[in-house]
């Protein structure tokens, strides 16, 4: 279902690399929007654009936008001829060509064509793209000249350019540089599946640590199987399979209301329980208490398809105030549950300490 709506720019707000913010009025209401000027062309005050509102309108996690779809009177102009084919968000009305690394008419595809071979590399998988920062962070505690690749998988957000995180991080020198693969884009370097991806940020961006995680906007239905970060336990089977050094973070909450995600959540425990069938690195964070106690408890289940590393969080909170962007997930922040971010943080200084 789209709900469309036609507006007027009535401000041009924010923008971070491949974003920007808008409020538009529709109806004689202000509504805050989001363009994408890659897509649809740099939106002005008092231009005429299509919307689309329907998640808004909804309340559903697109951080309370309408999204751009056209300014039906200024059009952009067509690029100049470039090489790419690669189609991604396939099919829609917004699909886009992009050059990959991994196609014929990229500089890197005799790099990529027969390659195989991850070599150790330490990739650490994380269920939500808010785990990113902490990951990082956890890493740079332990190395902080590592150079930190993000591979963004298409669970979430298909358009990398909607995170302010990954802008920050690249800002602040944090992120070496991001990769999108599947029907994700706006990456630095793209490819068409994780494990041409995975490749990539080994051969073409020469990284130390990998994190492969969603982009923003987890979907989650209250059932076993229905959310999208299935995909966590898959992208452990790529590493694998292609020699690299899987690391679990698992999504721990103290603060969750939901019983399910309450310890570690039962996304983690089905993602690396059930579909992972290649054993990987469970970063267990000591977190002391009953809390500690329950974690534990709950890795246990882990145990028997993969390694239980137990990790020491100590220096980790601090790493984690030092983050140059905003720490928040399901609406938390680090004060009020810092136990998600202990664990990511975990995860990465113990592939730091693989690297």
């Amino acid at each position: 279902m789209i709900i469309w709506r036609e507006g007027i720019v009535a401000e041009v707000g924010a923008s971070w690399p491949g974003a920007q913010e808008l409020v538009v009025t529709i109806d004689q209401v202000p509504v805050r929007a989001l363009a994408y000027p890659e897509l649809v062309g740099d939106p002005r005050p008092g231009d005429r654009v299509l919307v689309t509102t329907a998640a808004l309108q909804r309340g559903l996690g697109t951080g309370g936008y309408g999204f751009v779809v056209a300014l039906p009177d200024r059009l952009p102009a067509d690029p100049p001829p470039a090489p790419g084919h690669l189609v991604k968000a396939r099919y829609t009305p917004l699909q886009t060509l992009v050059l990959g690394a991994d196609e014929q008419e990229s500089e890197q595809h005799d790099l990529l064509r027969d390659a195989d071979d991850l070599g150790g590399l330490p990739v650490v998988v994380a269920d939500l793209h808010s785990a990113l920062p902490a990951v990082v962070a956890g890493v740079r505690s332990r190395r902080p000249g590592a150079r930190v690749v993000y591979v963004m998988t298409d669970g979430g957000a298909l358009p990398l350019w909607f995170s302010r995180a990954v802008a920050g991080l690249r800002e602040a020198g944090w992120l070496h540089a991001s990769v999108t693969v599947g029907q994700a884009f706006g990456g630095d370097v793209e490819a068409v599946s994780l494990h041409s991806g995975l490749l990539a940020a080994r051969l073409v961006l020469e990284a130390d640590v990998v994190v492969v995680a969603q982009g923003p906007g987890n979907l989650g239905t209250g059932t076993r199987w229905g959310f999208s970060g299935v995909a966590a336990g898959d992208a452990i089977n790529a590493v694998a399979t292609l020699g690299g050094r899987p690391v679990a973070s698992l999504r721990v909450s103290a603060a969750d209301p939901r019983e399910r995600h309450r310890g570690i959540s039962h996304h983690s425990l089905t993602a690396y329980g059930r579909v992972a069938l290649a054993r990987a690195d469970v970063v267990v964070p000591e977190l002391g208490g009953d809390l500690g106690a329950l974690v534990e408890s709950q890795a246990e289940a882990l145990g028997e398809r993969h390694t239980l590393v137990s990790t020491a969080v100590d220096g980790l909170a601090e790493a984690l105030r030092g983050s140059p962007v905003p720490l928040s997930t399901m609406g938390r922040g680090l004060a009020e549950d810092p136990t998600p971010f202990l664990a990511a943080a975990a995860a990465g200084a113990y592939a730091a300490s693989l690297a």
